[in-house]
């Protein structure tokens, strides 16, 4: 028998968790304007509605060096206190209303000096921000709980300097680390040195890898460098024939390596085809530790409500699925095991058992 579709209202209204979303990618387009003009800087166009479509025309590319290119415009209003204060604060807010519970949100403090304020500054600055939008959330009865990922940009030479922030700014809202930017040519043992300090600190991180580049990357990730997670990791599909998994698949699946999967991001940069061919739904079966994210909601004109729609319609998903990665991913969150456990019994299966 086949199950009962969802409505997108119900969909909207699931607890959501989501670990891979970028600041910068998720931005509200009338916002963007807003800051552009009050900073002199030049956009596409200044109609919110057309500036959305750009971005989802830029990025659909099938390129992910052009995809990244289209932050060109959401960085340039996120270089001074105002510009961070605003983003981050509608960052929570528009999470909370698409029924987001939980996320970590990352950005690279490097991409926002440009105006003159310090790395600290921007850390301290976002962390203001998202303590504010957290505030708002949970007085208008829709509590959501946000921490951030510090980002090293991986093609650059200031990777060692966002993992001391990590380290430094460990308890004051920041959970974890990250290297982003191009993967191809930019392998993650190029930054080694800030693993191992991070491990030493037993701070928590992931990578950018198995996306514009192979297992390599992947087995790098997670066997010289120590990730816990790895974002996207889409092309581990490259070390599974028929079903069988290689060692380095096994590997992944066994040790409950979590998958930060974003599947429109991932048709936008050429990662996969389509919805209902895409990798998540053949891993998750193969019982990989499957999570459902958006990257960047601007950029992919996606929310995580559309993630899930379009599983359910186009890879015929179940309610039980979307519950499976949604716990999959409180389960492999940076923040503390009782915290976890929490989470997913007071607030994501009731959550679940209300919606449906």
């Amino acid at each position: 028998m086949t199950a009962p579709r969802i409505d997108t209202e119900t969909l909207r209204r699931l607890p959501k968790a989501v670990l891979h979303d970028h600041l910068d990618g998720g931005l509200r387009p009338a916002t963007v304007i807003e800051l552009a003009a009050a900073v002199g800087h030049t956009l596409p166009t200044t109609d919110p509605d057309q500036l959305a479509a750009w971005y989802v025309e830029a990025a659909n590319s099938g390129d992910l060096v052009r995809y990244i290119a289209t932050f060109e415009h959401t960085l340039a209003v996120m270089q001074n206190r105002e510009g961070l204060l605003r983003v981050a604060e509608e960052y929570v807010l528009d999470l909370a209303a698409d029924g987001v519970v939980y996320a970590e949100v990352r950005y690279a403090p490097e991409l926002n000096t440009r105006g003159g304020l310090t790395l600290s500054e921007v850390v301290e600055t976002v962390q203001e921000g998202l303590a504010a939008g957290m505030a708002k959330a949970a007085a208008a009865g829709t509590p959501v709980r946000v921490g951030t990922l510090l980002c090293g940009m991986r093609m650059f030479d200031r990777v060692g300097e966002a993992a001391e922030l990590a380290v430094t700014y460990r308890d004051a809202g920041v959970l974890g680390f990250d290297i982003a930017g191009a993967e191809d040519g930019f392998p993650p043992a190029d930054h080694l040195a800030a693993f191992e300090r991070l491990r030493a600190e037993s701070v928590p991180f992931t990578i950018h890898a198995g996306e514009a580049y192979g297992l390599p990357s992947i087995h790098q990730a997670v066997q010289v460098c120590g990730a816990q997670r790895l974002g996207h990791g889409v092309r581990i599909t490259e070390d599974i024939v028929d079903g069988k998994l290689g060692r380095l698949a096994g590997w992944v699946r066994d040790r409950r390596i979590a998958l930060e999967m974003c599947p429109t991001s991932n048709l936008q940069t050429g990662c996969a085809t389509s919805i209902a061919e895409h990798p998540i739904t053949a891993l998750k079966d193969l019982g990989f530790r499957v999570t459902l994210n958006t990257d960047n909601r601007l950029v992919s004109g996606t929310t995580m409500t559309r993630e899930m729609a379009l599983l359910v319609e186009e890879a015929g998903w179940t309610a039980q699925d979307l519950r499976t990665v949604t716990v999959n991913a409180v389960k492999s969150a940076f923040i503390p095991f009782d915290e976890r456990k929490a989470l997913i019994e007071d607030v994501i299966l009731p959550g679940y058992a209300e919606a449906l």
